[in-house]
């Protein structure tokens, strides 16, 4: 049987390009802003503030739970949703990471 091409990428490779795929949408990229900018769990009803179904929402949502970007709790008939701390810093530090590595002297390149 032949390798999956997960399979010969690393293991960085591959969380770096999954959370990357999650978050890779405009949708969620706003839901993430949302959840930020209330510095807290979010409770309430995203699709009032982003001017989306319900249905969108909940499926954006559920991919960037998935990937781990985010966390959910339930608090009676709601869910609540937050940033997954240690998730997000190590995206965080993957991108600076990656991005950093790019040293690139101006006159050098082409």
């Amino acid at each position: 049987m032949g390798l999956t091409k997960t399979e010969i990428f690393s293991d960085k490779q591959n969380q770096l390009a999954t959370a990357l795929k999650a978050i890779a949408h405009p949708a969620r990229i706003a839901i993430l802003q949302q959840i930020i900018a209330a510095k807290a769990c979010i409770c309430g009803d995203l699709a009032l503030e982003l001017g989306l179904a319900q249905a969108t929402i909940s499926q954006h949502l559920k991919e960037l739970k998935t990937a781990g970007i985010i966390k959910g709790t339930i608090e009676g008939v709601s869910v609540c949703y937050c940033i997954n701390d240690e998730v997000w810093n190590t995206l965080s530090k993957q991108l600076s990471s990656f991005f950093a590595s790019n040293e690139i002297d101006a006159k050098s390149c082409c």
